[in-house]
């Protein structure tokens, strides 16, 4: 059984330098999980559901690309700006909030720079989900 992922859950990616935290938007009416809001498989918008994780230490980020050649190829982050094309998957595949399979602790999502996103808090433990 995997745990529902909700607003203020912990995330990591592996290019990145600090954890950051998931803003949950409802896309109609707020289901609540043991408090917070909680969250689906779209809540992948960069920026708005996914903040960036400090710095990016990603050679295929062009950003770092470039300040890396700058540095006569030493490695050089630069500020994580998360790309992030497709929601996360899988999700659970029986329990839906608001149309939309419910996001549990397993699931990943993929930054265009190379990154795989994890949830390494769900921001509660109570809610099981499959």
């Amino acid at each position: 059984m995997g745990i529902q992922v909700v607003a203020g859950a912990m995330l990591q990616c592996p290019f990145g330098v600090a954890p950051s935290t998931l803003n949950v938007i409802p896309k109609g009416p707020p289901v609540m999980a043991v408090g917070p809001l909680a969250a689906t498989i779209m809540d992948f918008a960069p920026i708005a559901n996914i903040p960036p994780f400090g710095m990016c230490t990603s050679i295929a980020n062009p950003t770092v690309a470039s300040a890396t050649a700058a540095a006569l190829g030493v490695l050089t982050p630069m500020p994580c700006i998360p790309v992030i094309p497709a929601p996360w998957a899988p999700g659970s595949p029986t329990v839906l909030i608001n149309n939309f399979p419910a996001l549990n602790n397993s699931s990943k999502c993929m930054c265009t720079w190379g990154g795989v996103i994890s949830i390494i808090n769900p921001g509660q433990f109570t809610v099981l989900i499959p």
